[in-house]
């Protein structure tokens, strides 16, 4: 049997939509996407490169919470409003990662949940035992 363990922020879509932040499964920790949000606010508006900082500052604030950080971080998913922005978003991406450079994916979306977004960012950290678990693997 597979342990999880889950947490929440204060993004006022959670209760909403019904998700959480983080899910600790087995040895992987899955990100759900992450924006520009501190606080319940929107931050950052019209800075791409500042809203995908903010964005994977609250990626390693989740992961953090269970016990892990981003030098865990595997896999990215980066969903952006206009593609043409792209060196700034993949800069900020860069900043952050560093040396560990996950494998990643940037799409252009039409929009996301508040218009004021321009980024939003997934992760999925490899972190053993991070759900609690004996640590056995891919969650069954």
């Amino acid at each position: 049997m597979t342990v999880t363990r889950r947490v929440s922020s204060d993004a006022p879509w959670e209760q909403a939509v019904g998700y959480s932040r983080a899910v600790a499964a087995g040895d992987f920790i899955f990100v759900t996407g992450c924006t520009s949000v501190r606080h319940g606010e929107v931050v950052h508006q019209g800075d791409a490169a500042a809203q995908m900082a903010q964005a994977i500052e609250n990626v390693g604030s989740a992961l953090a919470r269970l016990g892990a950080e981003l030098t865990d971080v595997v896999r990215t998913r980066m969903f952006v409003t206009d593609i043409t922005r792209w060196p700034e978003i993949g800069e900020a991406h860069r900043a952050a990662f560093g040396d560990v450079m996950p494998a990643t994916t940037m799409v252009q979306v039409a929009a996301l949940i508040d218009p004021r977004l321009l980024v939003e960012v997934e992760a999925v950290a490899y972190k053993p035992g991070a759900g609690g678990g004996s640590g056995l693997g891919w969650p069954a």
